[in-house]
């Protein structure tokens, strides 16, 4: 039967081919159409925020527009803290809920489109007569503005029959951001004349110059001009040549590298919003540096900025290289020893206290993990540790969901949508003690879905370290901030995995013979690294001191 549930079902599932998800009473009818008469998938994960996480995860690695679904009341509200991540990442999905009765609220109904708006979401309610049209427009409102927005259909209306389903038509969408008029003219051939004349260029690009395509430009501009290049954690290996490539700027960076991005005097930030953790709470670039910005925000994003263009990262990017004319390379690249600058402390292997140093765990994992995999990440201090010392082959092999709004306990759902966007690679979760119980009920999803290309690390330290470096050091009570030893191996093992408590870096080359078994005959991995909690991430002791 053609009903409203049908109607959004069928729609919907001409623009995704995932849907991730938690049945209840507010989306069965949905849940039923979407099987019956649609080949999108219903992928269902056990917590109603790892629903909207996987989505989350599944774009970020795909590059395509995600699809979750839930019920209504708790079924919503449990979706919040995971639909604030996505909107403060500019994560386009759609979210289909159930809602309250067209007649009004229930005892356990609650305003679920003022929660959405609270945490930055519009939601679109269907009705009989227009459920297919409404979810195109939900469609082009989550890509047009890259926002997750919510598809809200009413308990009374789901399943009024409401005729054939119309035709689905493809969203409208505007074209990339050009750059207009005679001022944004004049800043681009500023940035031009600046980074021709410069002796220390530099260039640094976020997420955004990959999602635009402004890789192989930047790459021409760099090589025309001889500029060093760094990246923001979201944007690692958007330029092509990886030889002149600093590593991530800010508190994930080499210290020497670092030195080297405050030695610039001309630098270009395109596609990345200069957040305090990437300028290093604006210490990042030297005071007589000339930064200029690229990005689709309506002003320049950090006082330290002297010239902006808003546009299109691949659009202005192609603009500045058309304007650099002839002239010789500045000669700094290959003036300064790259390798040494881009080096990491490798750690002690053992700490004081008799468990794994962290660096020492981090450098050797990067030797052995597949070189073909996609590294996802939950929020917490041991972010320093895959970040600074694991390699990406691209912005799109790293997914870091909960750093935007500063949440753990979204790690495990990630690896579901990472391993259906990705089916090629291998799916590495890196995630904290604390975050990992957080999000304990989608371990069992990501076993399930990710099974042999499926391995977490869980950075096992007793601790909610970030808090325990920060207020632990000035004297605050440490009772709340420590954990009880948990065996994550064991709960993996229960749970149909291999679960190995990692204790020495020699229990780390499980990895090898792990990698060596084919693909249908190994489980998923679980690595519960006993690290130490006296170890400190350099990204923060710069939080720490920027905090007082």
């Amino acid at each position: 039967m053609p009903t409203v549930s049908a109607h959004v079902a069928v729609t919907l599932a001409a623009h995704v081919d995932h849907v991730f998800g938690v049945m209840g009473n507010g989306n069965a009818y949905f849940l039923d159409a979407l099987a019956c008469q649609t080949d999108a998938a219903f992928v269902p994960v056990r917590h109603e925020a790892g629903a909207v996480v996987a989505a989350d995860a599944f774009h970020r690695v795909s590059g395509r527009l995600a699809a979750a679904t839930t019920t209504y009341g708790a079924g919503f509200t449990n979706t919040l803290t995971a639909l604030a991540e996505a909107v403060q990442a500019h994560v386009p999905l759609v979210l289909v809920v159930g809602d309250e009765p067209t007649s009004g609220p229930r005892p356990w109904d609650v305003d679920q489109i003022a929660m959405a708006s609270a945490v930055g979401a519009r939601t679109y309610t269907v009705g009989r007569a227009d459920a297919a049209a409404t979810t195109v427009i939900a469609v082009e409102h989550a890509l047009t503005y890259r926002v997750p927005t919510v598809l809200a259909i009413p308990y009374d209306v789901a399943t009024l029959d409401t005729g054939p389903v119309p035709a689905t038509t493809a969203p409208q969408l505007p074209p990339p951001l050009a750059v207009r008029g005679a001022f944004a003219d004049g800043v681009v051939r500023e940035i031009a004349t600046a980074l021709r004349s410069a002796r220390r260029p530099l260039l640094l690009a976020g997420r955004g110059a990959w999602d635009a395509g402004a890789g192989r430009a930047l790459g021409d501009i760099a090589d025309a001009t001889g500029a060093l290049t760094t990246t923001t954690a979201l944007g690692r290996g958007v330029f092509p040549r990886t030889e002149f490539d600093l590593g991530v700027a800010g508190g994930f960076g080499a210290r020497e590298a670092m030195d080297l991005v405050r030695e610039a005097d001309v630098a270009v930030v395109v596609g990345a919003s200069l957040n305090q953790f990437t300028m290093r709470f604006g210490e990042l670039f030297a005071p007589g540096c000339r930064v200029f910005q690229v990005d689709v925000a309506p002003a320049a994003s950090h006082p330290h900025v002297g010239g902006y263009v808003r546009g299109d990262a691949a659009v202005v990017a192609e603009a500045i290289l058309a304007q650099l004319g002839e002239g010789e390379p500045s000669g700094w690249r290959e003036s300064v020893d790259l390798t040494a600058a881009r080096r990491h402390e490798p750690g002690d292997g053992t700490s004081d206290d008799g468990r794994l140093d962290p660096r020492s765990a981090a450098a050797r994992l990067a030797d052995l993990l597949p070189a073909n995999r996609v590294v996802v990440s939950d929020g917490g201090h041991f972010l320093g540790w895959s970040n600074m010392y694991w390699p990406v082959a691209a912005p799109d092999r790293m997914a870091m969901v909960g750093t935007a709004f500063q949440a753990i306990g979204l790690g495990f759902p990630s690896v579901v949508g990472a391993a259906l966007a990705r089916p090629d690679a291998t799916v590495v979760l890196t995630t904290g003690d604390g975050g990992g119980l957080m999000a304990l009920s989608d371990l069992e999803s990501a076993v399930r879905v990710a099974g042999g290309r499926g391995i977490a690390v869980v950075w096992n330290d007793g601790a909610y370290s970030a808090e325990m470096h920060l207020y632990g050091r000035r004297g605050l009570a440490r009772g709340p901030m420590l954990i009880p030893d948990v065996d994550f191996a064991g709960v993996a093992t229960a749970l149909g995995a291999q679960g190995v408590a990692v204790r020495s870096l020699e229990d780390l080359e499980v990895l090898t013979a792990w990698g060596a078994r084919p693909e249908a005959d190994r489980p998923f991995l679980l690595l519960d690294l006993r690290v130490s909690g006296t170890v400190v991430a350099p990204f923060w002791e710069e939080i720490s001191r920027a905090s007082g």
